[in-house]
């Protein structure tokens, strides 16, 4: 009785999606033979028609709803002047495809406070429209997973002027935390001490 049931609503299944097909591929023109068959009548190959032409007649996502996989490349309008700047040309050939970041806060936070810092990142990303997906993956290191990639180099910029930072992996590329030793040195941020003059060192005797 259940198979006969099933049967029968597959049936009616078929026979609507063969009026809507029909009906959109055919209206004005002369059915072909397969078409004018009983539904019951139909084989595997005019099912298999039958199928093509209600995907054929469907229309096409649009291309964010897409499989990553089947989405286009993105255009890449290429401009002499970047030509200095891979950098920004490897940013615009990720946009629009996943790309993660690897995040280590400095060894002396503790766990929770490494869990907590980089949750409080992850919100302030957020509130600059800037989505990334956060996952621990050892005591003191995070990845940041953006369905964007171009925005990873944006979130970038945000984390290495941050005080517990110790460093970001992008690409394959290390960026040091502003706030570390190596990060002083990259960024130009060392003090120069100035020596005493002898008249102060005088003073001071």
């Amino acid at each position: 009785m259940m198979e006969e049931r099933q049967g029968f609503l597959l049936l009616c299944l078929l026979v609507f999606l063969s009026s809507l097909a029909w009906g959109k591929k055919f209206e004005g023109e002369e059915k072909p033979a397969w078409a004018k068959k009983d539904i019951r009548d139909y084989n595997d190959a005019d099912l298999e028609r039958l199928l093509d032409q209600w995907e054929e007649d469907e229309e096409p996502l649009p291309d964010d709803e897409l499989p990553e996989h089947l989405r286009p490349r993105p255009t890449i309008n290429f401009d002499p002047s970047n030509i200095g700047n891979p950098e920004e040309l490897l940013k615009m050939s990720k946009k629009g495809h996943t790309l993660m970041m690897f995040v280590q806060v400095k060894d002396e936070l503790s766990p929770d406070r490494a869990e907590e810092i980089t949750k409080i990142w992850q919100g302030s990303l957020f509130n600059n429209h800037i989505q990334a997906e956060r996952y621990m993956v050892d005591k003191r290191r995070a990845i940041f997973m953006f369905k964007d990639g171009a925005q990873a180099w944006e979130a970038k910029d945000f984390l290495i002027e941050q005080q517990e930072l110790k460093e970001c992996s992008l690409e394959n590329k290390v960026y040091h935390g502003r706030f570390t030793p190596e990060g002083k040195v990259a960024y130009g941020d060392t003090e120069t001490k100035k020596p005493k003059s002898k008249s102060k060192k005088k003073e001071e005797l």
